[in-house]
């Protein structure tokens, strides 16, 4: 008998499924397929497909019961110890045919108001036991609770691949806070039903502790539906349950912001963590939300090697786009080689492609539907499917991404442009630096100059800031004269105990403007 292989002829191969179109047609493969398996692990809290299925189908039907129509918005307040029920909500809203908006439960009142009234929500769904602070009179609250009685299966239509399923609030890092909106197709792009393609085939579970209603936090749960590893999410991230949860799980795939990676290495469990073997099951440490300082790169290379660690370049303007920057210790000056360039732009004022080593704006490819601001307008954003990223870059002639700055936070001083990025590169350089930002406040002579902040360790968090023991304003500038030209040298250093930091991990500059200026007008809406 002559044994045919595959391809070779013979029956032909059967073609690969075709890709989910929503992400409630995603779960519903997934929980027909392996009903059984746990997608999230949020501390004790464990969700299976199949539960997550009916679950989230009960409170759609609950959802649709309360007098939502396709396409009105829904408002989900959860926190990060509640991933499972967040995970349910957001499925709830999509499978019922409403937009999503994720919300964190640690916003201030006013801005989950301004949220849910500059989104027209009308429905709020939270883990209870009462509405949260903040939410505007006629917008009313539920619980999963309220699903009690509905059906597993509430028999809805499907939803349009086109039509909006979500609005994300952008961070809010120096202004207020806009609405994003992605249509279903958006949300399930690159997803798949083919098991084979699965990501993170290399990892039995991924670990992470980003905040619900952040860009970070939403592609975690699409991981969660889409990859072959568990998800686990940490309820309240510190240092020391973190690498716990990386033992106890296996995790082979570690996601932070640059806040959380530079906790992680002030930390001394991390180094007891790596005594006992606990990281040798990392193959991949992504970092998102912002460029990972030098210096602290070099330290995650380190701690956790030899895993690869990995700069995720995207936005919540621009998702899925994104570029994979790999990171090469022996060129720590670039976040890391793109995976791929095709879908990143450098150009010139006026949109036109720079050649390679020319500094420009950055600009990202949609992949799939591009996303919209709620409203009218763009701001120039959006451009016949790719996205401004508002940063300054180049890609050097080896193919290695340079971050430059924020458009908005070069700092003009004189005759100079000052990267911000550089100086807080150099900053973390000094090792009694834990953590740095720098802004631009007025000069009336230069215009503007540079201004720093600084933590130093051994920072008291109760303390009133000032000069250190150990580190002086005077020696910090001193170590800077051999990494920075004069003019980048910052004319204000100031010792806090702690950045303000959104809950996504990103500095507030707005706020960090204002404190080193003591300017109420910068004071963050």
């Amino acid at each position: 008998m002559i044994r045919r292989r595959p391809g070779t002829g013979g029956s032909p191969a059967a073609p690969p499924p075709a890709p989910p179109a929503t992400l409630p047609a995603l779960l519903a493969h997934r929980a027909a397929a392996h009903g059984d398996r746990t997608a999230i692990v949020n501390g004790p809290a464990r969700l299976g497909f199949a539960d997550w299925r009916d679950r989230s189908g009960a409170l759609a039907a609950a959802l649709r019961a309360a007098g939502l129509a396709a396409g009105d918005r829904v408002g989900l307040c959860f926190g990060t110890d509640r991933w499972t029920e967040y995970a349910v909500a957001f499925l709830a809203v999509l499978r019922a045919g409403g937009v999503a908006v994720p919300l964190s439960d640690r916003m201030a009142p006013a801005g989950l108001g301004h949220a849910l009234t500059d989104s027209g929500a009308r429905l709020l769904v939270h883990a209870g036991p009462g509405v949260p602070a903040g939410t505007p009179p006629g917008v009313r609250g539920l619980t999963e609770e309220d699903a009690a009685g509905h059906p597993a299966d509430p028999g809805l239509p499907e939803p349009d691949p086109a039509a909006p399923a979500q609005i994300l609030y952008t961070s809010g890092t120096t202004g207020a806070p806009k609405g994003v909106v992605a249509a279903h197709a958006n949300l399930v792009h690159g997803c798949t039903r083919d098991e084979r393609r699965r990501p993170l085939r290399h990892s039995r579970s991924f670990l992470h502790a980003f905040p619900v209603g952040s860009n970070a936090g939403q592609t975690m749960l699409v991981n969660a539906l889409n990859a072959h590893a568990t998800c686990v999410t940490a309820p309240h991230f510190t240092p020391a349950r973190f690498l716990r949860a990386v033992a106890e799980h296996g995790v082979g795939s570690v996601f932070v912001v640059p806040a959380m990676a530079i906790e992680l290495l002030g930390s001394p469990a991390l180094a007891a963590a790596a005594g006992n073997g606990d990281l040798g099951t990392v193959r991949l440490v992504g970092s998102t939300a912002a460029a990972l300082p030098q210096q602290v790169a070099l330290g995650l290379s380190r701690a956790f090697a030899p895993a690869q660690i990995v700069n995720y370049y995207t936005s919540t303007e621009a998702a899925p786009a994104q570029v994979t920057l790999l990171f090469d210790a022996s060129r720590p000056e670039s976040p890391g080689r793109p995976a791929s360039l095709a879908d990143l732009r450098v150009t010139d004022a006026a949109g036109r492609p720079l050649p390679p080593g020319e500094p420009g704006e950055l600009w990202l490819r949609s992949p799939g539907a591009p996303r919209a601001y709620l409203g009218d307008g763009d701001d120039g954003v959006f451009h016949s499917g790719w996205t401004r990223m508002g940063d300054l870059g180049r890609v050097d002639g080896d193919g290695f991404l340079h971050l430059l700055d924020r458009e908005r936070d070069v700092v003009k001083s004189g005759a100079h442009k000052v990267s911000t990025l550089q100086v807080e590169n150099a900053l973390h350089a000094h090792p009694d630096v834990v953590d740095a930002a720098a802004v631009g406040v007025p000069h009336p002579v230069l215009g503007s100059v540079v201004a720093a902040a600084v933590v130093p360790r051994g920072a008291d968090p109760v303390g009133s800031g000032g000069d250190r023991d150990g580190l002086t304003a005077t020696a910090l500038r001193a170590f800077l004269l051999d990494l920075l030209s004069v003019h980048e040298l910052p004319a204000t250093v100031l010792f806090l105990d702690s950045l303000p930091r959104n809950e996504g991990g990103k500095v507030l500059k707005r706020e960090l403007r204002r404190i080193l200026t003591h300017d109420p007008r910068e004071a963050t809406p």
